[in-house]
C-alpha cells in the first residue's frame, strides 16, 4: 500500500530530525561542541529514485521536498506524471512547485537504440528525446537527463565506442530543439556504461553548448574510477547531479563496491565538494541514495578487461587506492517478520534523511534547513 503524501511527509520530517539529533549527540559525546560548517550557497535536493518505494507522484514529490526542507527535486523518470505529459498538466505541477519554492529537474531513460537498456515506450530515441525536451521546458527544468545504457553495452558489437557514436547521432539530431527550448541535455555516467574520459568525448562530439553531464558519483565507482578524479575531468560540463557515497574494499578476486548514505563510504567528500563548489557553479546537489548491497568487480581476472580495452593504469590505481581505504559492509537485511515493501520504504527514507542531514551539517550544502 502506498503511503499518502501527508504520511510520507511526516515520516520524512521525523526521520530527518532524528538523524540531525543523532549527529549532534555524537559530537557532544566527546565533550566537543559541533563545529558550524559555513554554507556554500549550493542548493540541495533529492533524486526521486532514492525513495522509489514510496511511489509518490510529481505533486507528492514536491511536498516531500518541502517536508525535508530541500531546495529541489529531480524527477528522473516519467512515471510520477501518471501519463499526463501535456503542457497544461505539466504547467500545473510547475506552479505547484514554484509556489513552494522548489526547483524541478526532469530526467528519463536511454536514448541509445542499440543499447541493451533501450525501451520503445516513448517511440524512437529521437522521439523520446524530443518529448523530454518539451516536458522539461513546460516544467521549467533547465536540463533533461538521459542515459546511454549500462556496463553490458561495453561487450556489445563495436563496444562502448559504437554505442557512443549511436548516441551522439541522436543528440545531434535533436540539438536544435534543445537549444530553442533553452534546455541542456544531461547525459549520465550510468551503471558502468562510460568512464569519465568516454563521457567527456561524447559531450565534445555531440556539442557541449547543448549537451552536458549528469554526474553520478556512485556510478563512477562502477566504472572503476575514484569519483573525485571523475568529477575533476567532467566538472566543466556538469549541469545536474545524482550523488551518493560509496564504500570500496578488497574482495576475493577483485574489489567490492557498496553504495551508501553520504558520510558512510570512503569517498573524500570534503575534497569532492571543495572542487564541486569551485568548478560547478550554480549546479544543484541531488542525493540519490541506493544502498544496502555490494557489487564485486573482478579486476584480477584478465577476461574482465575485455570490456575495457583502453583502460588506463593511473585510473585503476586510483580506484584500488580507494578500495585500500575502505572496509567491508554488511548488506541491508529486512526484518523477515514484516512486509518487504514496508522495510524497503523505511530503509530508503532513513538513508535519504541521513544523507541530507550529513550534507548540511558536515558539508555546508543547502539553502534551507
Amino acid at each position: 500500500m502506498r503511503p499518502s503524501a501527508n504520511t510520507a511527509a511526516r515520516l520524512s520530517r521525523r526521520g530527518f530530525l532524528g538523524t540531525a539529533a543523532a549527529l549532534g549527540s555524537a559530537a557532544l559525546a566527546g565533550g566537543v561542541e559541533p563545529a558550524a560548517v559555513p554554507r556554500r550557497g549550493i542548493k540541495l535536493g533529492f533524486d526521486n529514485f532514492a525513495i522509489r518505494g514510496l511511489g509518490l507522484d510529481a505533486r507528492q514529490l514536491v511536498d516531500h521536498a518541502v517536508a525535508l526542507e530541500c531546495d529541489s527535486v529531480f524527477i528522473t523518470d516519467f512515471g510520477p506524471f501518471q501519463g499526463k505529459v501535456d503542457d497544461y498538466s505539466l504547467g500545473e505541477i510547475r506552479r505547484h512547485a514554484a509556489d513552494r519554492g522548489i526547483d524541478l529537474v526532469l530526467g528519463s531513460w536511454s536514448i541509445c537504440q542499440s543499447s541493451t537498456t533501450f525501451k520503445p515506450d516513448w517511440g524512437t530515441a529521437e522521439e523520446h528525446l524530443a518529448l523530454g525536451i518539451r516536458m522539461a521546458k513546460a516544467l521549467g527544468s533547465p536540463a533533461f537527463r538521459v542515459i546511454l545504457g549500462n556496463a553490458a553495452d561495453r561487450l556489445t558489437p563495436g563496444g562502448i565506442d559504437a554505442r557512443i557514436a549511436d548516441t551522439v547521432k541522436v543528440l545531434q539530431a535533436v540539438s536544435s530543439q534543445a537549444a530553442d527550448a533553452g534546455v541542456r541535455i544531461a547525459v549520465e555516467n550510468h551503471a558502468g556504461d562510460m568512464q569519465s574520459r568516454e563521457l567527456l568525448r561524447l559531450v565534445e562530439e555531440a556539442g557541449p553548448g547543448v549537451v552536458g553531464v549528469n554526474f553520478d558519483s556512485g556510478n563512477a565507482c562502477w566504472a572503476l574510477e575514484d569519483p573525485l578524479d571523475a568529477l575533476r575531468r567532467l566538472a566543466p560540463h556538469v549541469v545536474t547531479t545524482s550523488l551518493r557515497d560509496s564504500m570500496l574494499w578488497e574482495a576475493d578476486g577483485g574489489v567490492a563496491v557498496q553504495w551508501t548514505a553520504m558520510g558512510d563510504g570512503c569517498t573524500d567528500l570534503p575534497a569532492f565538494f571543495h572542487h564541486f563548489a569551485r568548478h560547478c557553479p550554480g549546479v544543484t546537489v541531488h542525493i540519490e541514495t541506493i544502498s544496502g548491497f555490494a557489487k564485486t568487480f573482478a579486476v584480477r581476472d584478465r577476461g574482465f578487461w575485455a570490456a575495457y580495452p583502453e583502460a588506463r593504469a593511473a585510473d585503476l590505481a586510483a580506484f584500488l587506492d580507494l578500495a585500500a581505504k575502505g572496509r567491508r559492509l554488511e548488506p541491508f537485511r529486512p526484518d523477515p517478520t514484516r512486509p518487504r515493501e514496508e522495510c524497503d520504504r523505511e530503509f530508503q527514507e532513513a538513508e535519504l534523511a541521513r544523507s541530507l542531514t550529513y550534507c548540511r551539517a558536515k558539508l555546508g550544502l543547502g539553502l534551507r534547513g
